[in-house]
């Protein structure tokens, strides 16, 4: 019913840069917020960044002066630009959304299959 589709993820040296990008399609009546979170292997699911519909952005501390978040709202669309990484950036990256449920009116969050980003040397 709602699909959020990740692309840009990939193997990259430490200080170099990747730009991710995710698109929400289905049946959404309307987005409240996207965001961005991260997975590394043994760890616990973690916040990157998120955007509202007003645009307001909230960052984790680890990527403050690093990372951006934007969107593009006709488009269903949100980028997170990773510049400066580090390898302790190695994560499966997930786009997320809460949105409003077209058939029933009611807020879910949904979640993309995830894009790895890799970073070493």
């Amino acid at each position: 019913q709602v699909q959020l589709v990740e692309s840009g993820g990939g193997l990259v040296q430490p200080g170099g840069s990747l730009r991710l990008s995710c698109v929400a399609s289905g049946s959404i009546n309307s987005i409240y917020a996207m965001g961005w979170y991260r997975q590394a292997a043994g760890e616990q699911r973690e916040l990157v960044a998120d955007i509202t519909s007003g645009g307001s952005t909230n960052y984790a501390d680890s990527v403050k002066g690093r990372f951006t978040i934007s969107r593009d709202a006709a488009k269903n669309t949100v980028y997170l630009q990773m510049n400066s990484l580090k390898p302790e950036d190695t994560a499966v990256y997930y786009c997320n959304a809460a949105v409003v449920f077209a058939p029933t009116f009611k807020h879910l969050d949904a979640w993309g299959q995830g894009t790895l980003v890799t970073v070493s040397s």
